[in-house]
C-alpha cells in the first residue's frame, strides 16, 4: 500500500487522501453483524457458486485484474462484504457511495480524487455504490466516461434486476455476478462461527447453542446472514448466564428474538414478480397446496389482494378456459368479494378460488385461437370487410351492394347458414380454434 506523509501531499488535498485504509474495521461496540463481516474470500461462505475456487470472479480478483461489476442479489447475500474483500485483496483505495443520498456532484467529487491519486502514487481506486439501481439514468450515465477508461472500478450492488434498472452502456461496461439467498445451512455454519470467535465474536460469552437452535435461525433469518447475526445478538444479550458461566441458547429465546420470519418481498421488485410466477405456475400445473404456499407467502408479505385476484381472473380465461367454463364467473365473483370484504377476510375466497383453479381441468384452446387469429391480423390487417357482413343502413349503401347476399340465420334450417363465408378471402379457412381434450371442452357439441 502506497503511503504519503502530509508534508507531501499536494495543495488543497485533505492528509489522509492517501493514506485512508483499505477498508476501515468496526468499532468494538458495532453490532455482531459488522465485527464479524468476512475479511477475505476464505472466510466468505455461502456463495461458491460465484468466487468458489476456480470460478471466474476469483480468478479475476487474485490476478488483480478486476474489471467494473454489478453485484446482484437479496439483502444480507454479502453484497458490500464481497466488494470490501476484493478492495482489500487488491489493495485498492476503497470509495464508498450510496445511491440513495448521493448524487452526481458526490460521484465526480470522488472520481476526480481516484484521477489525482492514481497520477501521483499509481493506487487504483474501487468505487462502491450501493443500491446502485436507485441512480436514475443521467446519474447513470455519468459514470459511464470514468468506468471506461478505467480511472475508477466500479462495483455497483444491487437488490434488482440489473436488465431492468441499469442502462444497456453501463451493464455492457460490467460483468454481472449474481448471488444468492444463504441457505439454512450457511446461515447456521455463520452463526456458529460468531459464537466461537474470541476475538470479533460472542466466544467470551460460553454460549451454548444445539443443531436445532442453530436451524432455526437459519429459517427465521429468510437467507439474510446480517438478520441472523442480528437475531443471535438480540438473543444472548437477553439470555442470563448460569452458575456455571454458559448462556443456554434455546428455540423459543431465537424465535422471541425475531419475532417473526423475515420475508423477502418488494411489491414493485424483483421479488414481487418470481413469487407471482411461481404463484401462476404452481396454479398452472394442477397443484393446489403449492399454489397454497404461494398464496399465503404473498399475503403475509404484504402483497395487494386485488392484484393476487386480478391475476386469477387471467388464469381461470388462460389456462383452465372452456375446460371448465365456471372457472371465469367464479374468478371475478372472487375478485368482488375480496373488495367487499377487505383484508384478512378476503382470503378465504382468494383461497378458494386458488383451490378450485388449481384443481380445474386445464386448457388454453381460446387463449391459442386468438393468437393464431391475431397473426392473421396482422399480416392481413387492411383487408376489406366482405360486402355481404357489411350493414347497409342507407339507400345509397344497398344500392353499392353493402350486405348483398347476406343470409339471416335464423331463417335458415336450425338456424345455421350454412356455407357462408365470415371472413376476408385471405384467412378464410385458416383454423384457429382447437378444442381441448379435458373437461367440459370434450364434450360433443
Amino acid at each position: 500500500m502506497n503511503r504519503r506523509s502530509s508534508a507531501n501531499v499536494p495543495p488543497g488535498v485533505q492528509p489522509g487522501f492517501f493514506e485512508a485504509p483499505v477498508v476501515a474495521a468496526p468499532p468494538a461496540g458495532a453490532p455482531l453483524a459488522a465485527r464479524m463481516r468476512p475479511r477475505s474470500l476464505d472466510e466468505f461462505v455461502g456463495q461458491e457458486q460465484v468466487v468458489g475456487t476456480g470460478r471466474p470472479l476469483r480468478r479475476m480478483i487474485e490476478a488483480d485484474q478486476l474489471p467494473s461489476i454489478i453485484l446482484w442479489g437479496p439483502p444480507g447475500s454479502g453484497k458490500t462484504t464481497l466488494a470490501m474483500i476484493i478492495a482489500a485483496q487488491t489493495k485498492r483505495y476503497f470509495a464508498e457511495l450510496s445511491a440513495v443520498s448521493s448524487g452526481v456532484a458526490d460521484v465526480r467529487k470522488v472520481i476526480a480524487e481516484a484521477a489525482e491519486r492514481q497520477k501521483i502514487t499509481g493506487r487504483r481506486t474501487i468505487l462502491f455504490i450501493d443500491e446502485l439501481h436507485r441512480f436514475n439514468r443521467g446519474q447513470q450515465d455519468a459514470l459511464l466516461p470514468h468506468v471506461e477508461a478505467g480511472t475508477v472500478t466500479l462495483i455497483g450492488a444491487t437488490t434488482e434486476n440489473p436488465s431492468f434498472y441499469l442502462v444497456a452502456p453501463l451493464l455492457s461496461r460490467s460483468r454481472v455476478f449474481r448471488l444468492d439467498l444463504l441457505t439454512p445451512e450457511v446461515i447456521a455454519m455463520i452463526v456458529r462461527h460468531a459464537l466461537d470467535d474470541m476475538e470479533r465474536g460472542l466466544g467470551a460469552e460460553h454460549v451454548v447453542v444445539d443443531d436445532d437452535t442453530l436451524h432455526t435461525i437459519g429459517l427465521l433469518a429468510g437467507g439474510d446472514a446480517r438478520t441472523a447475526l442480528n437475531i443471535v445478538d438480540l438473543a444472548v444479550a437477553s439470555t442470563e448466564a448460569g452458575v456455571d458461566g454458559t448462556r443456554v441458547l434455546t428455540r423459543e429465546t431465537v424465535e422471541g428474538a425475531a419475532q417473526a420470519p423475515t420475508l423477502l418481498y418488494d411489491r414493485e421488485g424483483d421479488a414481487h414478480y418470481d413469487t407471482i410466477s411461481a404463484f401462476i405456475k404452481t396454479l398452472r400445473d394442477s397443484d393446489p397446496d403449492g399454489a397454497l404456499y404461494w398464496l399465503a407467502r404473498m399475503l403475509e408479505a404484504g402483497e395487494d389482494p386485488m392484484f393476487v385476484a386480478r391475476r386469477l381472473v387471467i388464469l381461470a380465461s388462460e389456462d383452465v378456459g372452456l375446460a371448465d367454463p365456471s372457472a371465469l364467473p367464479l374468478a371475478v365473483a372472487c375478485q368482488q368479494a375480496v373488495h367487499f370484504l377487505g383484508m384478512p377476510e378476503g382470503r378465504l375466497p382468494l383461497a378458494e378460488t386458488v383451490v378450485y383453479l388449481a384443481r380445474a381441468p386445464k386448457s388454453n384452446s381460446a387463449y391459442a385461437a386468438y393468437n393464431r387469429a391475431l397473426a392473421d391480423v396482422e399480416l392481413t390487417r387492411n383487408d376489406a370487410v366482405p360486402m355481404h357482413l357489411r350493414n347497409a343502413v342507407t339507400g345509397l349503401m344497398r344500392g353499392m351492394g353493402f350486405g348483398a347476399g347476406y343470409r339471416y340465420a335464423h331463417n335458415e334450417p336450425g338456424h345455421l347458414a350454412l356455407g357462408q363465408t365470415h371472413r376476408p378471402p385471405s384467412v378464410e379457412g385458416h383454423v384457429y380454434y382447437e378444442p381441448g381434450a379435458l373437461g367440459d371442452e370434450a364434450k360433443p357439441r
